[in-house]
C-alpha cells in the first residue's frame, strides 16, 4: 500500500479539504520534496471561489519550500537532504516557450489550442504543495539551492508573490527617474512596489485603503500613498503629477475598476503593466485608450519561474536589496490549513500572507 500524507484538496466550488492521499511517485527527471513551508496564494482563493477551474481531488499549493526526499535516476546536480524552492511556474527548459525565451508560457499552446496559465502546474494542472510532499517536475530546471544563513519564511515569497510582483515593475520597463502608480498593495503589489523601487523609480505611489497596507507600501518603497475610499485615485494620481500622468500604472488585484483607473493615470505613451487575475471580460474605455492613438502599452505577465529566477530572487533577500519578511502576518500548521483559507479568503485581521508548515 502507498505511504499516504495529508494535503488540502479541492473538493468542490466553496470547498477545500484537508484530506489524506498518497505520497506521490516520481519519474526519472522529477524530485520529491518533503514540505517545510508553504503558503496560500490570492490565486487559490479564484480556485477556492470556482472562479478558476481545477479538477475535483486536485492539491492545492504553488509555493513549495522544502527538503529533498528523493531525487529522479536522471536529476544530476542536486542530493537528498538539501534545502530547497521551486516556483510557481515550473517549465522544462525545452519547449518551444522555454527556448522562445517565455518559459512561464509553457505549455499554453497545444494542438487543442489555447490554455490559460501556461507553465502553471504545480495546484492548477497537477499536485500542488499545501501537502505533506509534492512531486516537482523537471527538477533540474525548477530546483533552486536555499541559501544557509535565510529562513524558511524568508524565501517563502520568492516561488510566487515576489517572482510575480517584481515581473511587473520589469514588464513595465521601469528607468530611472521614472514615476510609478501601483494600484493595490495586497502581497503582489507590495512586492511591485519594492521591485519599482529596484528598478529606479524615484516617485512611487500606492493605491489601497486599508491602513496597515498602506504603511507596509511606506515600507516597501512607497513616496506617496493614495487612500482610494477617500478621494478619486486617478484625480489623486494626476494632481501629485502636475497633469503629466505617471510612467508606469502595474496593476496588482484583477478588476475592471483598478485595470481602467491605470489606464487613465498614464502619459502619453506610459506602459500598463496588468498582474491581476482576472475573472470577467475587461472593457477597454475608449477616451482612457486615446481611441488608440496615446501610444500607450498595455503588457501582460505570468510569473515567472525556473531556478534562475529562484536564484536572483534569493539574492535580493539574501543581500537585503528587499524585506519581505513582514508580508508573513499569520502562521498555521497544515492541520489548519480549512481554518487558514477562512482567514485568508475574508481577509480578517489584517492578514498579508499566511506560513504553513506541515
Amino acid at each position: 500500500m502507498a505511504q499516504k500524507m495529508k494535503a488540502a484538496i479541492f473538493a468542490e466550488k466553496g470547498r477545500i479539504v484537508l484530506d489524506e492521499k498518497p505520497v506521490p511517485e516520481i519519474g526519472p527527471l522529477d524530485a520529491l520534496v518533503r514540505i517545510t513551508t508553504t503558503t496560500i496564494c490570492g490565486t487559490d482563493i479564484h480556485i477556492l471561489k470556482g472562479e478558476y477551474p481545477v479538477e475535483k481531488g486536485l492539491t492545492i499549493g504553488h509555493e513549495p519550500v522544502g527538503i529533498i526526499e528523493k531525487l529522479g535516476s536522471g536529476v544530476t546536480g542536486f542530493e537528498e537532504g538539501q534545502r530547497v524552492i521551486a516556483g510557481a511556474i515550473t517549465p522544462s527548459g525545452w519547449s518551444h516557450a522555454c527556448l522562445c525565451g517565455c518559459g512561464a508560457q509553457d505549455g499554453a499552446g497545444t494542438k487543442h489550442g489555447w490554455k490559460a496559465m501556461g507553465g502553471w502546474r504545480l495546484g492548477n494542472t497537477i499536485d500542488g504543495c499545501q501537502a505533506e510532499y509534492v512531486r516537482i517536475p523537471d527538477a533540474m530546471a525548477n530546483l533552486a539551492p536555499i541559501h544557509d544563513d535565510v529562513t524558511d519564511e524568508q524565501v517563502l515569497m520568492c516561488p510566487d508573490i515576489m517572482s510575480t510582483g517584481f515581473s511587473g515593475a520589469e514588464t513595465g520597463k521601469i528607468r530611472i527617474g521614472d514615476t510609478v502608480a501601483v494600484f493595490a498593495q495586497g502581497p503582489i503589489g507590495l512586492c511591485a512596489t519594492a521591485g519599482a523601487r529596484l528598478m529606479g523609480a524615484t516617485r512611487i505611489i500606492a493605491v489601497d485603503t486599508v491602513p496597515a497596507r498602506l504603511e507596509m507600501a511606506r515600507r516597501m518603497g512607497a513616496d506617496v500613498v493614495v487612500d482610494f475610499k477617500q478621494e478619486d485615485p486617478v484625480e489623486a494620481i494626476m494632481r501629485i503629477t502636475d497633469g503629466r500622468g505617471v510612467d508606469v500604472a502595474i496593476e496588482a488585484l484583477g478588476t475592471q475598476s483598478t485595470f481602467e483607473a491605470a489606464l487613465r493615470v498614464l502619459r502619453p505613451g506610459g506602459v500598463l503593466s496588468s498582474l491581476g487575475v482576472y475573472s470577467t471580460d475587461l472593457k477597454i474605455p475608449l477616451d482612457a485608450f486615446s481611441a488608440g492613438l496615446g501610444d500607450k502599452s498595455i503588457l501582460t505577465t505570468l510569473c515567472p519561474g525556473g531556478k534562475e529566477r529562484m536564484r536572483r530572487m534569493q539574492e535580493v533577500v539574501a543581500t537585503g536589496r528587499a524585506d519581505l519578511s513582514g508580508l508573513v502576518t499569520h502562521r498555521f500548521s497544515l492541520d489548519q490549513i480549512e481554518e487558514a483559507y477562512d482567514l485568508f479568503a475574508n481577509q480578517r485581521d489584517g492578514v498579508l500572507k499566511v506560513a504553513i508548515t506541515p
